[in-house]
């Protein structure tokens, strides 16, 4: 450890959270975080509200390649769960086929909240996943063509040679199809908690829980 990063002044590292407290929330758990999503996206710090870390499980949780996690963008929050695009080749993909439970995290530091989320991981109807495709950046979806995502790459002039191949066979302005591989996933909640933090480590925690994907939702508080 460096001289200037010791096990000292990483436990000093602490701030003490406002006074914003977490009194209650709208009865439909999306209504609510819908508000929050707004409220973020509207933070001047937020870089990305709508940036979401993704955990996935794998085959079995005890295995050393299992666990993983990263960030995505979360893209949609109708038909009843929260919508992200992949490459289903990927590592993630590779996992969702295996497992389909997953959690989100969404970490807006700047505001002391977040909200974490467990759930079911779907594939999507593969017109939505195109219909979303034809949306993005002309670049974004040469990309999706290029990158054998999570495979082992030799060099990065191997993947702009992959991007220059695929941009030559579709240039800027003519319709780049949807790839086979590339498409959405809904992850359909099972419960979702509202975490506010607040001053001596007394945090606000409201969780919506049900017992399954078709159940009614129920709100609980948890101590912090």
């Amino acid at each position: 450890m460096s001289d200037d990063l010791t096990r000292d002044s990483i436990r000093a590292m602490r701030r003490s959270y406002g006074e914003i407290g977490l009194e209650t929330l709208p009865q439909d758990p999306f209504a609510a975080f819908a508000e929050w999503l707004k409220a973020a996206s509207e933070n001047p710090v937020i870089v990305e509200a709508n940036a979401m870390v993704l955990t996935t499980i794998g085959a079995d949780s005890s295995g050393a390649d299992s666990l993983s996690t990263r960030t995505v963008l979360l893209k949609d929050i109708s038909g009843g769960g929260f919508t992200f695009f992949t490459n289903y080749s990927s590592r993630k993909g590779h996992a969702l086929e295996l497992n389909s439970q997953v959690a989100l995290l969404f970490p807006w530091y700047a505001m002391e909240r977040q909200v974490s989320i467990t759930g079911i991981a779907e594939k999507i109807a593969r017109q939505e996943s195109e219909d979303y495709f034809a949306t993005r950046p002309w670049s974004s979806q040469i990309g999706a063509w290029a990158s054998a995502q999570s495979a082992p790459l030799a060099s990065r002039a191997e993947l702009e040679e992959r991007f220059a191949g695929a941009a030559a066979k579709w240039p800027e302005g003519t319709t780049v199809p949807c790839p086979p591989h590339w498409g959405g996933y809904r992850v359909t909640p099972i419960t979702i908690e509202f975490w506010q933090g607040r001053y001596s480590r007394l945090h606000d925690r409201l969780r919506y829980e049900r017992a399954n994907t078709n159940s009614d939702w129920e709100l609980h508080r948890y101590y912090p």
